[in-house]
Order: structure tokens, then C-alpha cells, then sequence
């Protein structure tokens, strides 16, 4: 009897290039505990809650530069305050490796990797204007053009201004959606008299297309308002009664400012680089590191 042993290759996890003392302070919405985590820890951490595992590494690259650069302007906001960012949407979200772990199982090594090698090849950077790190907005998917910052947040931001992002129809598979809402339901989240009819009006749209005034049945909202209320994807979207519902196209997914991220799928799988990918969404900025 021959027995034959054979090796089997684990893959070994790579280990972040730990060079800077930048802590972040993140408040866990789901046990209100305030974590101290090292910087390039949670950029990991970001890109796992951020981005599709799948996305070109570039893409994720830029996402990277995104992130730290979105949260170290949030450590400067809230020096004062008992944490620096939450978990979840409201900043950006954050994914611990105990759940990483549990939900990619056997792909958890290779995964993880992934983003250590993506966090580490961008190691400290992030985007600056003017000397001073930017508020590096990003959302999912462009209708096709990215917003200005004053139309959304009301501050103009010379580096948050709108660019054409043809990419997103082809990638993302919400840059076209269709919400049934029954009409009841419709009218109380806008706090409207019922009606059997729907009489809209769109007052003004900015030059995106996203509607920034409507009126319903002959009362004012913003688009905004609709799409806070409502839970809408995108703040371009139109509206139409079929029988007992209201039915919602919306094009688009998200906010709309900064970098879109299917926008940067779709640049990096047509050979951009990071650096072309943030240099476009993020007019006039340039790519600095901290330094201790």
C-alpha cells in the first residue's frame, strides 16, 4: 500500500502596514459602544461595506482615498465630540472582521486581502484642496451626471461639482428602479389629504435632471423632501396613480454628489486608474499623505 501526503497550500492573510498613529473613534449603532480603531483598520473595514467584493481593485483604490479622506475630515469635525463617525450610511459603513468572517466564510481570506493589499498600496493617502483635506462625498449610482454640492447640501464646494458619468447605466443595476407605493401609504408619509386623484406638477429641476421643486395635488415640496419621505433611491424619479398605488421611477442611487461608485467600477474596468478616477469626480484635488 503506497500513501501519498500532500501539502495543501493555506493562503495566509496579509497584514496592514500599520505607519501612522491616526486612531478614528466609531460608534457602533448596534451596541451604541464607541470603538478606537486604527485608521487604515477601518478603511478595511469601509471598502467591505462600501463596495461590491467583485469591483476592480482600482475602483476600490479609489474608494479608498474616498473614505480616509471622508473620515479624517470628520475627525476634524468632531474633536470636540465623544466619537468621530457611526457605523452605518449616516457616515459611511463600517464592517468588523467578526462579521466579515462569519458572512464570507471560506472566501474570508482571499477577500480580506483583497482590500489589505488595496488599503496598503494607497497607504495614508487622501484628497486634498487647497492645502486642506477634502469632504469627500461618494454615493452608489449617478443618473448619469453627478450633482453640485450646493444643490444637495446647500455649500458650494469647488471640488464637488457636477461631472457627466456615463458609466453607471452599464454597471449598476439600480440606475433604473420602479417602487409601488400604496396610495394611502403615499399620502400619510407626505402628510397630504387623501385623494382618489394624483394631480403632479414638476416646478424646477437642476440641469442634472433631479427634481429640486414639485407639487402634489397643489401642495410645495422639494425633491429632497419626497425622497427623505418616501425612501427613495434617487431625487430623479417620476410619478404616476395606477389604481390603488402610486408607482415611482426613479433613475439613479443616491445623493448624487462626489464620486459615484459604479462611475468608478466603470472607469477602472476601461483601464483608469485610481488616480484618474478621483482626479475626475473630485475637481481640482490632489492626492497628498499624512504624515506623523
Amino acid at each position: 500500500m503506497i500513501v501519498c501526503f500532500y501539502k495543501i497550500d493555506e493562503k495566509k492573510e496579509i497584514k496592514l502596514n500599520y505607519v501612522s498613529n491616526t486612531i478614528i473613534r466609531v460608534k457602533r449603532i448596534s451596541t451604541e459602544n464607541i470603538e478606537f480603531l486604527p485608521l487604515e483598520e477601518y478603511i478595511v473595514g469601509v471598502l467591505a461595506g462600501e463596495m461590491p467584493i467583485y469591483f476592480e481593485k482600482e475602483a476600490f483604490k479609489a474608494q479608498a482615498v474616498a473614505a480616509r479622506s471622508y473620515a479624517l475630515k470628520r475627525i476634524e469635525y468632531n474633536k470636540d465630540n465623544g466619537y468621530d463617525v457611526v457605523d452605518s450610511i449616516i457616515n459611511q459603513v463600517y464592517l468588523d472582521n467578526d462579521y466579515l468572517k462569519s458572512a464570507w466564510g471560506r472566501d474570508y481570506t482571499e477577500n480580506i486581502n483583497k482590500l489589505r493589499e488595496v488599503v496598503n498600496e494607497t497607504s495614508l493617502e487622501y484628497l486634498a484642496y487647497d492645502g486642506e483635506v477634502i469632504d469627500a462625498m461618494f454615493f452608489s449610482t449617478s443618473n448619469g451626471y453627478t450633482e453640485t454640492a450646493s444643490m444637495v447640501f446647500n455649500v458650494d464646494l469647488p471640488y464637488l461639482q457636477s461631472v457627466k458619468s456615463s458609466w453607471d447605466e452599464k454597471t449598476s443595476s439600480a440606475f433604473r428602479s420602479v417602487t409601488t407605493i400604496p396610495i394611502e401609504d403615499f399620502y400619510n408619509k407626505l402628510d397630504l389629504e387623501y385623494s382618489d386623484s394624483l394631480d403632479v406638477k414638476i416646478l424646477k429641476r437642476s440641469s442634472t435632471n433631479r427634481i429640486i421643486s414639485l407639487s402634489i395635488n397643489g401642495i410645495e415640496f422639494t425633491g429632497k423632501t419626497l425622497y427623505d419621505k418616501l425612501g427613495l433611491k434617487s431625487t430623479d424619479f417620476s410619478l404616476k396613480k395606477d389604481g390603488n398605488n402610486i408607482v415611482v421611477s426613479t433613475v439613479g442611487y443616491g445623493h448624487g454628489v462626489g464620486m459615484s461608485q459604479y462611475g468608478a467600477e466603470g472607469m477602472a474596468e476601461e483601464g483608469y486608474d485610481y488616480k484618474d478616477i478621483l482626479k475626475y469626480y473630485y475637481t481640482g484635488t490632489t492626492i497628498k499623505k499624512i504624515e506623523n
